[in-house]
């Protein structure tokens, strides 16, 4: 019995395991276990004759998201946050491991299905949180600026003008989402504009360096630098150097701290300064980064003695978004202090935190045969593909 019903499905699995032997001669081991994290994700969470995956695996149809600006439905396929993971892990394997290995990948099943997302009908274009064919649902800045990062990656890497014309075109929904109040910034939702976000301004200012750098349009070098400013003026705790997660229009603070908020003002400031050369910019980085280790990370005591570093128990992806901002640290400074950290976490996760398929529930390895999210196996694919990029 075929694994998969849809052929275009299949013919793409044969590609991706045929790639897995050159992609480990290229990358060494952790470019295989990024190519084995990713064959399983598409082996348990396709929808058989879709382009499409769910949101967990095994599949639960009580389950509803908390992650939205309101109440969620048990829905047949992921939200567009976990299904844009697999973008990011797909773009970060073809930079790494070339078009001709990934490209029929990302042609024939990431960019279809993500195209279910795409909302026509409201201007200016945007990818929407759920499929265009359902009911209009809840459109999110910060889920179309990891898109837009990710096309802006792929034209950098191809150089391939519809990966450009697409991050242009998402950065003006973005753009969209600015005004006054609180002296500037993006919303998170444009349906629900209650707050202004590092998830949304941290990430944009990203999105907009990549711009500048991809183009080299000075406006998209302003934007950049006005949202990095910005996020440190009114997002920073000073005592730490970390990030809190939003300010509401009334002024209020939430001071919860994720490591992909402080990661993606690590990433901006390492921008900054590889394109300005000011010094000030690569020492707020360090001094985020800094912070990010000792506040995410923690001693992990092995079973036969010693101990190793790895990450505190989160949400996978957060993660993997900080590991971003190390990597541009890293490429300014040459500081592999950051990375070891990393590679310390993989490597116990790849031995004792994965499930029989190889899915992952969090760092730890509790609860390993409970139900995983698609947003961590893409983030942990993507993980693996960008150490392999950064290892000998």
């Amino acid at each position: 019995m075929p694994l998969f019903k849809s052929p275009a499905l299949a013919f793409v699995f044969c590609v991706v395991f045929a790639s897995g032997s050159a992609a480990a001669d290229r990358g060494g081991e952790y470019a295989r276990r990024a190519t084995a994290t990713l064959d399983s994700l598409y082996t348990y969470y396709s929808v058989p004759g879709t382009r499409l995956l769910r949101e967990n695996y095994p599949d639960d149809a009580s389950y509803k998201a908390t992650y939205l600006a309101g109440e969620s439905a048990a829905n047949q396929f992921s939200y567009l946050w976990p299904f844009s993971g697999t973008l990011s892990a797909v773009a970060v394997l073809v930079e790494t491991q070339g078009w001709e290995t990934y490209g029929p990948l990302l042609d024939s099943v990431v960019l279809p299905g993500l195209r279910e997302y795409g909302d026509v009908r409201r201007r200016p274009f945007a990818y929407a949180s759920y499929i265009a064919s359902a009911p209009a649902s809840d459109r999110f800045y910060d889920d179309n600026i990891w898109l837009g990062i990710d096309f802006t990656d792929l034209y950098t890497a191809t150089r391939q003008q519809r990966f450009l014309d697409e991050a242009e075109r998402i950065w003006l929904f973005i753009a969209s989402g600015t005004d006054d109040k609180l002296g500037g910034g993006i919303y998170w939702c444009e349906q629900k504009k209650g707050s202004k976000n590092t998830c949304s301004n941290a990430p944009g200012a990203v999105f907009a360096l990549k711009l500048y750098l991809a183009t080299g349009k000075e406006h998209y070098l302003e934007q950049g630098r006005i949202l990095y400013e910005w996020t440190r003026k009114r997002l920073l705790d000073p005592s730490d150097n970390l990030y809190f997660d939003n300010i509401s229009l009334k002024g209020t603070l939430n001071k919860t701290k994720f490591s992909y908020n402080s990661g993606q003002m690590i990433q901006a400031g390492a921008l900054l300064y590889r394109i300005t050369g000011k010094k000030r910019y690569l020492a707020e980085a360090r001094e985020t980064a800094a912070s990010c280790l000792s506040h995410f990370f923690r001693p992990l005591h092995k079973p036969g003695g010693g101990s190793v570093r790895i990450l505190r128990r989160d949400k996978i992806w957060f993660d993997a978004v900080m590991l971003r901002g190390f990597i541009e640290l890293y490429r300014e400074d040459g500081r592999e202090v950051y990375l070891d950290a990393f590679r310390e976490t993989l490597d116990h996760a790849w031995t004792h935190a994965r499930d029989s398929r190889g899915f992952l529930a969090d760092w730890s390895g509790r609860g390993r045969e409970g139900r995983k999210w698609l947003l961590s196996q893409a983030a942990l694919a993507e993980m693996f593909a960008r150490m392999a990029d950064v290892t000998d």
